[in-house]
């Protein structure tokens, strides 16, 4: 399989991924509303509510690794970089998903596994009452992360050995 291919088909899960969560930040942001008013003008409290929306916020923080990625929207040190060549740029950005990007994407999957599998053993729910009985899913979503992230350091480190290779003669 060709390394554009690849690298585009992981862009493409990414994309898809992005767009969702961007539907989910919408829902986010109602809910969050929902427990302001709740609150605020008919005195209710609502703690699943109030979980619904860490839970919203996580999955968009963790699953929208990715996506941010791919849209080179990390924050990145650019004093050196934004003066590089093409060439160095695709340089830098292979050496530092390689060196650094995927060992900690490996490090989290599995640094993160035992505690997910104990969490799913239990069928660990909220200590509040009243609270969301799915911890464990929640949990779930950090394994997840790491692979979606790791994936899409594979797509970045292709694209720019792609760069490298088209660039060799230069």
């Amino acid at each position: 399989m060709p390394a554009t291919l690849i690298y585009r088909l992981i862009d493409q899960l990414s994309e898809l991924t992005g767009r969702m969560l961007a539907w989910l930040s919408l829902l986010m942001m109602v809910l969050l509303c929902a427990v302001v008013v709740l609150r605020y003008v008919f005195e209710v409290g609502s703690i699943s509510l109030q979980e619904a929306v860490t839970y919203l916020h996580a999955s968009i923080f963790m699953l929208g690794a990715a996506y941010t990625l791919k849209q080179d929207g990390h924050v990145r040190v650019d004093i050196f970089y934004r003066n590089f060549s093409a060439r160095g740029k695709a340089w830098i950005n292979s050496l530092g998903g390689i060196i650094f990007l995927l060992p900690l994407c490996a490090y989290i999957f599995f640094i993160s596994w035992d505690f997910v599998v104990q969490s799913w053993d239990i069928r660990e729910v909220s200590t509040e009452p009243g609270g969301i009985p799915a911890v464990f899913l929640l949990k779930t979503l950090i394994p997840i992360m790491a692979i979606n992230l790791g994936l899409q350091a594979l797509a970045e480190i292709l694209r720019s050995a792609m760069v490298l290779v088209e660039t060799a003669d230069d």
